[in-house]
């Protein structure tokens, strides 16, 4: 690639908003901002990515899954431009300077979570990760590579890449910067942690 800025983008998407390059420029130009995801929904457009919060289902997970596209959801986050410390590859964009430092995605995690690592990379490089709900696609998840449990050995995959993970970044799993620790960690509602 040449230009300027890059998006990342699967083949199992669907762009549904006719300004999303526009939409996630507005925040990958500013300095402060490293990698920039959008509001991904399935078919039935309810959420199924608004952000990933650290330590959620154990590892890493989306917040607010299951929520109509327009929210509200927890205090209207659905509709909320945020910072997180990690957003989903599904459909990013970032400054290719800033892509190049980083030395790209981590070949180690072939399949799952390379996002949520190269995220976490580019956050201890002094930048904010950032969710832009204005910018919508649908994410047809998995049609492509499978669902992780498919096989014994996406199974097998599966458990090495979450245990790289659990090893790279234990300590954002413990607390993540971006999430409030009285939520719980057992939902993706921001649900009290009780």
């Amino acid at each position: 690639a040449t230009g300027e800025f890059l998006v990342l983008l699967n083949n199992d998407t669907e762009v549904i908003s006719e300004d999303w390059i526009e939409g996630m420029m507005e925040q990958a130009q500013r300095p402060s901002i490293g990698v920039v995801g959008v509001k991904l929904m399935y078919e039935n457009q309810t959420i199924q990515h608004a952000g990933v919060v650290m330590g959620l289902g154990g590892a890493a997970g989306h917040v607010l899954v299951g929520e109509h596209r327009h929210g509200p959801g927890y205090f209207n986050y659905v509709n909320l431009t945020n910072n997180y410390s990690a957003v989903t590859a599904a459909c990013i964009m970032i400054r290719k300077p800033l892509y190049d430092k980083m030395n790209g995605f981590d070949e180690e995690f072939s399949v799952e979570y390379n996002d949520v690592d190269f995220c976490l990379r580019v956050r201890e490089a002094g930048f904010n990760n950032i969710y832009v709900p204005h910018v919508e696609l649908f994410h047809y998840e998995s049609i492509s590579r499978g669902h992780p449990h498919a096989t014994s050995e996406s199974y097998e995959r599966h458990v090495r890449e979450i245990g790289k993970l659990k090893d790279r970044w234990t300590n954002y799993i413990d607390h993540d910067p971006c999430y409030i620790p009285n939520l719980t960690l057992g939902a993706h509602d921001f649900s009290l942690r009780i």
